[in-house]
């Protein structure tokens, strides 16, 4: 990665830090599975990240529950490959009751540079995407803002591992935003962490409330709210209380949720405050005012946890998410649009690179309708792909799908898996020299892939 090479760039001279096989742009939760795949088959890959961990929202964003997919042998060999890993560095992610899985964000942020340094990834931190070369339908070097400042990094085949489709929509591919009917974005999280907190008197006052929500008790516990849902949650009026009293907005209290985080005891992750929607997503202005009434929402609920609820009396906010938590922003569209009625007809595909069975939930808009058990649809290699650009894959939440179902296809084992077959693809194509966009997922054999349709 020696910088001998300069590069053309409006007008200026920059240097190219990398000339790669595998460019992945983004480190996150599809991110860091695809550069690991992609390093493992053989591609020399480097991964730009702007932060300064890998994992995404599961480690900046504290999205620290890592929701089952309910579909049957979904798990795919990354998938399986962290959870082994996160329990050799003693942290068991199941609860051994439910399928529900919890992580820790600064052990998994470690176990995510081992797995790369170890596959020979390279990792660029704390740069940011600023724009792209492209030539005809092939994406050349991407730009990059780096602490040296302005540079180029070229590769063979792209990976947009935004979550944003940030680098899709640089490179001209249409994209989309929000609810086809409404416009809306989902509506984001700023999450945050809370210590201190006496989780046996805590769960004490969840069973004097008759609450039955979480089926275990800590290590592993939650507690929610969830306003203007068909449930009617047991902390309800605790919440209303503080509507009455003053110390909460009904904003504050439309949407309450922690969960125990194993290795730090007497922590909670906490699932909110959830910003109002018109707080958005994929608009850089509104997200900005969103990260600083996030903070005056985190502030009010912690301040009101700390005065009323039971165990927290001498609890801290302990860390807040260097991220908001984003459900949705921008979807690509690719070579197949997924929506909801794969959703429904539990459609399976030839080309399909995982199984899933999350449930449709898009806050703010539509949430429930479970598909049965046993029961579960797949994702096609045709929308991780464009018809535009020939070197460029899509992974994570900005694949091609519809508003309502990224809504399901979007929690962290699925974007995991997602990632592992787009490495997968991308050195199954480069070493044959074809075009990604024009791969045939089936062509691999099936001891290659990450996943096999059956």
């Amino acid at each position: 990665m020696e910088k001998k090479e300069m590069l053309q760039y409006a007008g200026r001279e920059l240097p190219v830090l990398a000339c790669v096989e595998c460019c992945i742009v983004g480190g996150g939760t599809s991110g860091a599975a695809a550069a690991a795949s992609a390093a493992r088959n053989g591609l020399e890959t480097l991964v730009i990240e702007r932060g300064i961990a890998l994992g995404g929202m599961q480690t900046l964003g504290l999205v620290e529950p890592f929701m089952p997919t309910f579909a049957p042998d979904s798990d795919t060999p990354f998938v399986r490959e962290v959870k082994a890993r996160m329990r050799a560095e003693e942290i068991e992610m199941s609860d051994g009751v439910t399928d529900f899985g919890w992580t820790n964000p600064e052990t998994l942020a470690f176990v995510y540079d081992e797995i790369l340094a170890e596959a020979g990834v390279h990792v660029l931190y704390h740069s940011v995407l600023v724009d792209i070369v492209r030539q005809q339908d092939t994406i050349q070097a991407v730009i990059v803002q780096t602490i040296e400042g302005l540079a180029a990094v070229r590769a063979h085949t792209f990976i947009d591992a935004t979550g944003d489709a940030l680098l899709s929509r640089l490179a001209g591919i249409p994209a989309e935003a929000g609810y086809e009917k409404t416009g809306n974005n989902q509506p984001m999280s700023f999450r945050f962490e809370m210590g201190g907190i006496d989780l046996a008197k805590l769960c004490d006052y969840m069973q004097s409330l008759h609450d039955d929500w979480c089926k275990t008790k800590p290590p592993y516990f939650e507690i929610a709210l969830a306003r203007h849902r068909d449930i009617k949650y047991k902390l309800e009026p605790f919440f209303v209380r503080g509507i009455e009293s003053g110390e909460l907005t009904e904003e504050d209290a439309e949407y309450f949720q922690a969960f125990t985080i194993p290795g730090k005891p007497g922590c909670m992750s906490m699932n909110c405050p959830e910003l109002p929607v018109r707080f958005r997503a994929s608009e850089a202005v509104s997200y900005s005012e969103g990260v600083r009434y996030g903070r005056a929402m985190i502030r009010r609920v912690s301040r009101y946890l700390i005065r009323h609820l039971p165990g927290f009396a001498h609890a801290y906010v302990s860390r807040e998410a260097a991220m908001l938590g984003a459900r949705e922003s921008w979807r690509i569209v690719g070579k197949y649009r997924m929506t909801e009625e794969d959703y429904y007809a539990r459609r399976h595909f030839a080309d399909a690179v995982v199984r899933t069975a999350w449930y449709i939930d898009a806050h703010g808009e539509k949430v429930g309708e479970y598909l049965a058990a046993g029961e579960y649809y797949e994702v096609p290699y045709r929308s991780l792909v464009t018809r535009e650009v020939s070197n460029l894959l899509v992974v994570g939440r900005c694949i091609s799908v519809s508003f309502i179902l990224e809504a399901s296809m979007r929690i962290q084992p699925t974007c995991m898996s997602i990632g592992e077959a787009a490495g997968i693809a991308a050195a199954w194509a480069a070493k044959r020299g074809i075009a990604v966009n024009t791969l045939e997922w089936n062509d691999i054999p099936p001891g290659e892939r990450s996943y096999v349709s059956r």
